[in-house]
């Protein structure tokens, strides 16, 4: 008899930054068509002054409520509208502390199989000054660790190979296969990519 499988936990970092907004759509891309997933948002939230959304002198419990409440609002608005094919399960958690160890603490606590994190891509003395989140806790976490980026490249038109007469050499034109419905399929090579 086969045990159920049981689900990943993925802890996504989230500080309402462009970049962490990137981690949190490839957390939800996959929740849609995966359903052996839990996601757990996690905020870090700077005791002295609180995030840049809603700045205050002073974090307290009430004001991890309020990220809580507006972490939930921006699942809400990223969620509304897509189709998901399952019940999609997530834990909205607003800790007080630095972000490396929260976000390392929380993981170490829901046994988590991975880690999206965003990065701001500071460079220079910026980044010595200030730290790297993502950098330690790609260093610290005990499982995969995935840094969320937009995607920066431009689209490349990759040169077609083309099959010629030339005596045999070490290249080997490659075969193309597909994997869909737990089946390998071979596919020609003309099969489009979309």
């Amino acid at each position: 008899m086969t045990q159920p499988q049981r689900p990943r936990q993925v802890v996504v970092a989230y500080d309402f930054s462009p970049s962490a907004d990137h981690a949190l759509e490839l957390a939800i891309e996959t929740a849609l068509y995966e359903p052996l997933h839990v996601f757990h948002l996690v905020a870090a939230i700077d005791p002295q002054h609180g995030l840049p959304i809603a700045p205050v002198s002073g974090a307290d419990y009430e004001y991890a409520e309020l990220i809580q409440r507006k972490m939930e609002e921006r699942l809400a608005e990223v969620l509304a509208g897509r189709d998901a094919r399952h019940e999609i399960h997530f834990f909205v958690h607003a800790r007080i502390g630095a972000p490396a160890p929260e976000i390392l603490h929380l993981a170490e606590e829901v046994g988590a199989d991975l880690v999206l994190i965003g990065s701001h891509g500071r460079k220079g003395a910026e980044r010595l000054v200030l730290g790297s989140v993502s950098e330690r806790v790609v260093r610290e976490a005990r499982c995969p660790v995935l840094v969320a980026r937009a995607r920066s490249y431009v689209d490349v038109d990759l040169l077609q190979v083309v099959p010629t007469d030339h005596p045999p050499h070490r290249y080997v034109k490659p075969h193309r296969y597909s994997y869909v419905d737990r089946r390998v399929l071979t596919r020609p090579h003309d099969w489009p990519l979309s």
